[in-house]
């Protein structure tokens, strides 16, 4: 169930607003039929996570056309004039550059990067409060930025690297396909973090908009000899904070 200010609200009060099908409208629903009480401030908080959430699904299908490639992090690769390659494999905002820039490049300029699965969800992430905030609110809220799986995380996204258990899961959603029995000479197929579509359809880099089978298959091939487990989607969500990204948005500053 949905709850503004303590008022119940049904998914059909927003059906002009929102188009049948659209994300917005599969996260309404899938929140309503749950049977767990999800709560919002204000109805601007609930509009603020339907409208992020649209755009990490938006983000994740152009990250997947940008044509940047997979690299493991001893590998990855970054576009110098708004990043500096990290020893580590990561990627650093450079002085003078605004952050809205060097994250508008990754999508614009994708073949100039490589990198692994888990960064490209962080990529995601920034594109879609980038297309949220604007340009120059996203300024404001990130003078820095560090792009390196869940290590060098930035507090305003640390509930994204933090994978659990949830009552529903969403458009949006980080997820995660496990490999317990990964082949231990190919230790990047171990697993496949994931954005959940809306449509039965993931985003993983590395192995493209996919059903969950698909991804399920292609982390199989990667066994050890013998192996008996199948790789598997975890039932566990990592998701950014909602109420607070969008307080920075109500008020204008991080």
């Amino acid at each position: 169930m949905i709850y503004v200010n303590g008022t119940a609200v049904s998914p059909e009060a927003f059906q002009t607003e929102y188009p049948e099908g659209s994300v917005e409208q599969i996260v309404l629903g899938k929140l309503a039929e749950s049977g767990a009480r999800f709560s919002f401030p204000t109805m601007n908080h609930l509009k603020f996570e339907l409208r992020l959430r649209k755009e990490i699904v938006s983000a994740s299908y152009a990250l997947n056309r940008s044509g940047m490639g997979f690299a493991v992090f001893r590998e990855t690769r970054c576009n110098p004039a708004y990043w500096n390659r990290a020893r580590d494999g990561g990627f650093v905002l450079k002085d003078g550059v605004k952050a809205s820039d060097a994250v508008a490049d990754i999508f614009r300029n994708g073949s100039k990067y490589e990198t692994e699965c888990a960064t490209a969800i962080m990529i995601v992430y920034y594109g879609a409060l980038l297309n949220t905030y604007g340009e120059t609110l996203f300024n404001k809220t990130f003078l820095k930025i560090e792009l390196m799986n869940w290590h060098r995380i930035d507090k305003l996204l640390w509930e994204v690297g933090n994978i659990r258990k949830r009552e529903v899961y969403l458009p949006g959603d980080r997820r995660y396909f496990d490999n317990p029995d990964v082949d231990p000479l190919a230790p990047e197929w171990q697993g496949e973090n994931a954005i959940q579509l809306g449509n039965g359809m993931f985003y993983g880099h590395g192995v493209g908009i996919q059903k969950p089978e698909t991804i399920i298959q292609a982390l199989n091939r990667y066994r050890m000899e013998n192996a008996d487990e199948s790789a598997v989607l975890l039932d566990a969500a990592g998701r950014p904070d909602f109420n607070k990204l969008a307080n920075i948005s109500l008020r204008g500053y991080a």
